[in-house]
């Protein structure tokens, strides 16, 4: 059996630093226990990756941050981490935005304005403010996608850039007598023009500005355009890199995931941040539109779009236009995760071997817990005819998300699809988790306690543990 209360050691960490072998390299140096063991945490941290990398491989990610992260000298970092979802195969479209920026160019210029987030009335000298600021933005953007000094992340990258004319706009006109002039609304995406410049591997790049059929531009904003954009590609993702943290719950806790529903409610409940709120209204107008996926991430966190997407739970928040974690019956199909969770379990002596065959045989007997499409926990039911009880067996959790609850959501799904059948009692066999089960109201019992047929083939060189629950 494996539980949060009882971690189970990856396959990095299954011999300690002080235990590890030695390895000889190349030249006749032999590595250092310490060397072996981060040698091993490497490895580990490609297979754990692995999945992701797959998955994301050939999907569409639009990424839209402010000129808040380019002020706060965040750029370089972000380019060589988009960078590197590009050379794993992901479509990258950017959206930068430029208040800051534009804000400067105001002041330099000594006009009393200052831009902020929502609707504003853009004059022709802000305009041109405008226009400088998301000429030196695309330019510095160009410039690091360029870069390819040894010993980066940009090390032998040829990442193309393309930008130009993809966002028609239309001038939002007058709204409750107050002429908005230069401030317009995003018409139309050129999705078409997007997609071939991705499939030719180039990194796209949209700027605040839109174009109208008469040739006037015009000043948008970045968030409706890197949503609008989303939309019209049916992006796979739309991640908003912003200055504030990510959500936090009435405990100061980071909400990792919602559902759309419960992120409509949030946002009607009044109780988020002017900022958050923003960012939130945007997010739900993806989700409405078809997007599958869209993160708020702060980022003051250096990599936060990598630790977002290639984690677990990411650093952010994430919004879903479905369910994002189920509890099932597992299929046929769910075998080859099975065998994954549970086979350095079975190598350890914590589980029992069962084999590819048996796990087929046995496949209806399972239920799986399943994350954003992958198997993160299982466990079995098995019942004895003639009797009011059951066994669960083979609870295990990833080691990913051990000490997230995934054990405890396991446990009680299994006991009421017992009581679905009209099992009363509850019974685990472990050598190693005792403590997690009693805590949970399971009593220490005998093996004369359990059904005539379960006694036949208990393992006495074994020895585990007989717990028993009353459901």
């Amino acid at each position: 059996m494996n539980s949060p209360a009882d971690p189970l050691p990856s396959p990095a960490s299954a011999q300690s630093a002080a235990q590890a072998p030695t390895h000889t390299h190349a030249h006749g140096r032999a590595n250092t226990p310490a060397e072996f063991f981060q040698d091993a945490q490497f490895v580990a941290f490609f297979r754990q990756v692995a999945p992701y990398i797959h998955r994301y491989r050939n999907t569409t990610f639009v990424i839209g941050f402010g000129g808040e992260l380019v002020a706060d000298d965040r750029l370089n970092a972000l380019v060589q981490d988009l960078s590197l979802l590009n050379a794993l195969g992901v479509k990258i479209v950017v959206c930068h935005g430029s208040r800051p920026q534009v804000n400067e160019q105001l002041k330099l210029k000594g006009i009393e304005y200052e831009f902020g987030r929502g609707i504003q009335v853009t004059s022709k000298a802000a305009l041109e403010c405008a226009k400088e600021a998301a000429g030196e933005i695309r330019l510095d953007v160009e410039a690091l996608f360029s870069q390819g000094l040894p010993n980066t992340p940009m090390d032998g990258a040829r990442v193309r850039v393309v930008s130009g004319n993809f966002i028609t706009a239309r001038p939002l006109g007058v709204l409750n007598g107050t002429d908005y002039q230069h401030t317009g609304v995003v018409r139309r995406v050129d999705a078409d023009a997007i997609r071939n410049a991705l499939s030719a591997n180039s990194v796209v790049l949209i700027s605040p500005l839109g174009f109208s059929p008469t040739g006037e531009a015009f000043n948008l904003a970045m968030e409706d355009v890197a949503t609008a954009t989303a939309i019209a590609l049916n992006a796979d993702k739309l991640i908003f890199l912003t200055e504030t943290p990510a959500l936090l719950d009435a405990d100061e806790q980071l909400i990792t995931a919602l559902e759309y529903d419960d992120a409509v409610k949030l946002l009607n409940s009044g109780t988020l941040p002017e900022v958050e709120a923003f960012y939130m209204r945007h997010i739900i107008k993806a989700c409405q539109g078809g997007v599958e996926r869209s993160h708020v991430v702060p980022f003051a966190q250096d990599g936060g779009v990598l630790l977002e997407v290639f984690t677990h739970d990411g650093i952010g928040t994430m919004v879903t236009e479905e369910v994002l974690e189920s509890i099932r019956e597992a299929t046929i199909d769910d075998v080859g995760a099975i065998l994954t969770l549970i086979e350095p379990l079975e190598a350890d002596g914590t589980l029992v071997p069962r084999g590819r065959d048996k796990i087929e045989r046995d496949i209806e007997a399972f239920s799986v817990l399943e994350h954003d499409g992958r198997i993160f926990g299982c466990a079995a039911l098995y019942t004895f005819p003639g009797t009011d009880m059951a066994e669960m067996a083979c609870l295990c959790v990833s080691a990913e998300s051990q000490g997230m609850g995934d054990g405890d959501r396991i446990l009680k799904h299994i006991e009421q699809r017992a009581k679905s059948i009209g099992i009363k009692r509850l019974f685990v066999l472990t050598t190693r988790t005792m403590h997690w089960f009693i805590k949970r109201g399971f009593v220490q019992s005998s093996v004369d306690d359990l059904p005539t047929d379960k006694q036949r083939i208990y393992n006495r060189n074994r020895n585990s543990q007989v717990l028993i629950k009353a459901l």
